[in-house]
C-alpha cells in the first residue's frame, strides 16, 4: 500500500494502489444493501483474502443472503495489527473479509464463486498493481467441510483452468482476524469517486453485478 496520490482520473488505474484515504475528500455516499442487525441462528462465516480488501467488501455486501461484512486482517503473527503493521509485510497478514451468511439463502459454494471471480488468484502475492504479501489469496477454512469444498472446487478450477491458469490460493485453517480501522469499512460506497476507487474497485463490483445479476439484493 501507498500514501493517496491526488491525480486526476484521466491518469490509467495503473497509477493507483488500494492505499491510505487519510487525506480523502467528503465522501458521496452511494445507496447499498441492507444489512440485518440480527444475525440468523443458523449463520456461517467465510474468511477470504483476495488482493485489496475495498473491493471484496463492496461485493458481498451486495450477494443475497450475505448479513454481514467486515473487512481486516488474518492469517499473520501480529495481535491486533494496524493498517500501517500490515503495510510494512512484516506481519504476515494478508487484507481480508469476513463475511457472515445464512446458508439456507447462500451456500459457502457459492461464496467461494464468488471470491474467485472478482479477485485474480493467478499470480503469488499479487493483483494488479498491489504487490505483497498481505494481497495474497488465501481461503482460512472453519471447519472440514469447508477445506474441502475449497479444495474440490480450487481442484476442479485447475483441471480446467476456468481462469486461464492455475491458481495459487493458500487454503488454511483461520487462525485469527482483526477488524480494520473504520475508515476502511464500506469504503468503496463512501469514497466511490476517489482515485483507486473510480479506476479499479468499480470494475471489479461492475464485474461481480454482472457475472451474479440473478444473486443480487434488492437495492435500497
Amino acid at each position: 500500500m501507498f500514501l493517496k496520490l491526488f491525480v486526476s482520473t484521466s491518469i490509467t488505474a495503473a497509477a493507483f494502489a488500494c492505499m491510505n484515504p487519510q487525506s480523502a475528500t467528503a465522501p458521496k455516499v452511494l445507496a447499498s444493501a441492507q444489512m440485518p442487525t440480527e444475525q440468523p441462528k443458523n449463520a456461517e462465516v467465510a474468511t477470504l483474502a483476495g488482493g485489496c480488501f475495498w473491493k471484496m467488501d463492496a461485493s458481498y455486501q451486495q450477494l443475497k443472503g450475505v448479513t454481514k461484512v467486515e473487512v481486516g486482517y488474518a492469517g499473520g503473527k501480529t495481535v491486533n495489527p494496524s493498517y500501517e503493521d500490515v503495510s510494512s509485510r512484516t506481519t504476515g497478514h494478508a487484507e481480508t473479509v469476513q463475511v457472515t451468511f445464512d446458508p439456507s439463502v447462500v451456500s459457502y459454494h457459492d461464496i467461494l464463486e464468488v471470491f474467485w471471480e472478482i479477485h485474480d488468484a493467478s499470480i503469488l502475492n499479487q493483483e494488479g498493481n498491489d504487490r505483497g504479501n498481505d494481497y495474497r489469496s488465501a481461503v482460512f477454512y472453519r471447519s472440514e467441510s469447508q477445506k474441502k469444498e475449497a479444495e474440490t472446487m480450487m481442484a476442479e478450477y485447475n483441471k480446467t483452468l476456468k481462469y486461464g491458469q492455475p491458481l495459487v490460493t493458500a487454503i488454511e485453517p483461520f487462525k485469527n482476524f482483526y477488524r480494520a480501522e473504520d475508515y476502511h469499512q464500506n469504503y468503496y460506497n463512501q469514497h466511490p469517486n476517489e482515485g483507486y476507487s473510480f479506476n479499479v474497485v468499480r470494475k471489479k463490483v461492475e464485474h461481480f453485478q454482472e457475472t451474479f445479476k440473478d444473486k443480487l439484493k434488492p437495492r435500497s
